[in-house]
């Protein structure tokens, strides 16, 4: 599946999903809820990582490995006329945006890049929501990667978590977010023993939702984030359940002319 974030933004909200800094040795918080996923007794019993009653047990038996994680790609839209129909297409601003992100994607699908340990990576689906913007970004994207199968999901629609005060018509949708959320983030099945590569062409507020689900940050901190359309925010989710945030609204592979927002 293909999900659809850069800069220096990446690094603050990593370390705020790690937990404390310096000397301690804890990948964690204290506060971090391990269980986010409710699938934590899923996990191997010789888990490197364990929660229990308010401490952390390290099992340190050597035939354990982190074996495998879920990469996510989480695709923001392209940019699409304005207008008062649900039905909005594309401009042909949001053609070429949706292009160049075909064409990154297709570039990390194909080899090593700059990185000599780098492995070319096979996505599996591009899972988009039926909405027009997010479907033909998605056909563009897939004439990129024409060998990756194209799925269409109503969860991944459009919907904000809090009431924003410049729109105050545009009412919250909690549990349509949560639903997509539980459907498609979670950590890697114990039988899974490679990495798998994921893509998903949505919306700025469900990507902003799940980035704060899945970082457990305040879900305020949804209105402080701002994505470029078509830009990529990547997250990997490891078989322990810890995840991490690779990319927020990566867009620096596109012009500076062709950078617009929502």
């Amino acid at each position: 599946a293909v999900i659809a974030a850069g800069g220096s933004a990446v690094a603050l909200f990593a370390a705020v999903s790690v937990g404390k800094s310096g000397g301690d040795s804890k990948p964690l918080s204290a506060d971090w809820d391990c269980n986010w996923d409710s699938r934590a007794s899923l996990a191997k019993q010789s888990g490197v990582r364990r929660y229990t009653e308010d401490k952390y047990e390290y099992h340190r038996k050597e035939d354990y490995k982190n074996k495998s994680n879920r990469h996510i790609f989480l695709i923001q839209h392209a940019n699409h006329k304005t207008c008062t129909s649900s039905d909005k297409k594309l401009t042909a601003e949001g053609y070429e945006q949706a292009d160049l992100t075909g064409k990154r994607l297709a570039k990390l699908s194909k080899g090593p890049g700059m990185a000599k340990k780098r492995r070319a990576i096979q996505f599996k689906h591009i899972i988009y929501s039926p909405q027009t913007t997010t479907r033909e970004t998605a056909e563009r994207i897939s004439k990129h990667l024409p060998s990756v199968t194209m799925l269409s999901c109503d969860s991944l629609n459009e919907g904000p978590p809090i009431q924003t005060s410049q729109d105050p018509d545009w009412k919250p949708d909690l549990d349509h977010l949560e639903t997509a959320f539980r459907k498609y983030i979670y950590r890697p099945d114990p039988e899974q023993a490679e990495d798998t590569y994921e893509t998903m062409v949505c919306h700025a507020d469900l990507i902003r939702y799940i980035v704060c689900k899945s970082l457990q940050l305040p879900l305020k901190a949804w209105s402080r984030m701002s994505l470029y359309h078509s830009s990529v925010t990547k997250l990997v989710v490891q078989q322990d359940g810890n995840v991490r945030l690779k990319m927020l609204g990566d867009a620096g592979f596109m012009p500076h002319n062709l950078l617009t927002k929502p």
